[in-house]
C-alpha cells in the first residue's frame, strides 16, 4: 500500500494569515525549471507545477488510460474524481516548503507528465511519484523526473526518499533501479524503492 503519512500543508491566501503565523509564501522556484530532450528528440520544459496548470492537468488526466490510473494509485479512480476542482486546487497549488510537483510540458502547452516529492511526516525522508501519460511512455520521461526529483531531495537535506510501486509495475521497477534505487518486496506484494541520500547524523 502506498504511503499516506505525508506532511499536507495549505499555504494560506492572505498576507495577513502569513504575518500572523510569521511566514511569507516561498516564491515559485524558476531555479527547477528547465528543458529536457525526449529519446525521440522532441524537447520538453520540466518545471514546477503552477495554480494556473489546473486546465492542463484536466487534459492530463483525460489522456491516462485505465491501466496507467491504475498502477499509479494502486486502485481505480475516476475521471471524475480526479478532475474534480478541489482535488485538482490541492494538486497544483503546492505548498514548496514541504512538496514539490514537476510537471513536463510540451510547447503546445500539454502536460504529458507529473512527478512528486513529498515530505514524510516522521524522519527526514520523502516519497516520489510519477506518472506519465501513455502515449509519453518509452521516451525516458520518466527517468528524468525521478532524477530531477532525487536532485531536489538532496538540495532539500533529505536522508533517503522512497517510492511504492505495484508489483507488476516492472518499468518503474527499472527505472528507480537504474538510478540506484535499491528494491524491496513488501510483504503483502507491493514493491519499495529506496535511495540513502545522506546520514541521519551530523
Amino acid at each position: 500500500m502506498p504511503r499516506n503519512r505525508l506532511v499536507r500543508r495549505r499555504r494560506s491566501n492572505t498576507l495577513s494569515s502569513m504575518h500572523r503565523y510569521g511566514m511569507m509564501p516561498i516564491p515559485y522556484p524558476t531555479q527547477h525549471e528547465r528543458p529536457w530532450t525526449m529519446n525521440d528528440g522532441e524537447e520538453v520544459l520540466i518545471r514546477p507545477i503552477r495554480p494556473s496548470d489546473e486546465p492542463l492537468m484536466i487534459s492530463f488526466h483525460k489522456s491516462l488510460s485505465d491501466e496507467s490510473v491504475y498502477l499509479r494509485y494502486f486502485h481505480f479512480v475516476s475521471l471524475i474524481q480526479r478532475i474534480a476542482h478541489e482535488r485538482l486546487e490541492k494538486i497544483c497549488d503546492v505548498d514548496y516548503e514541504h512538496e514539490m510537483a514537476l510537471v513536463a510540458e510540451r510547447k503546445e502547452f500539454q502536460i504529458v507528465a507529473v512527478g512528486r516529492l513529498a515530505k514524510l511526516a516522521v524522519g527526514n525522508g520523502a516519497e516520489i511519484a510519477i506518472i506519465v501519460t501513455d502515449d509519453f511512455q518509452g521516451r525516458g520521461l520518466g527517468t528524468e523526473l525521478v532524477r530531477r526529483l532525487v536532485e531536489i531531495a538532496r538540495l532539500e537535506k533529505y536522508a533517503h526518499v522512497a517510492a511504492d510501486i505495484m508489483t507488476e509495475n516492472t518499468a518503474m521497477q527499472r527505472v528507480f533501479q537504474s538510478l540506484g534505487f535499491e528494491l524491496e518486496h513488501a510483504p503483502h506484494g507491493d514493491v519499495t524503492a529506496t535511495l540513502t541520500l545522506a546520514s541521519m547524523t551530523p
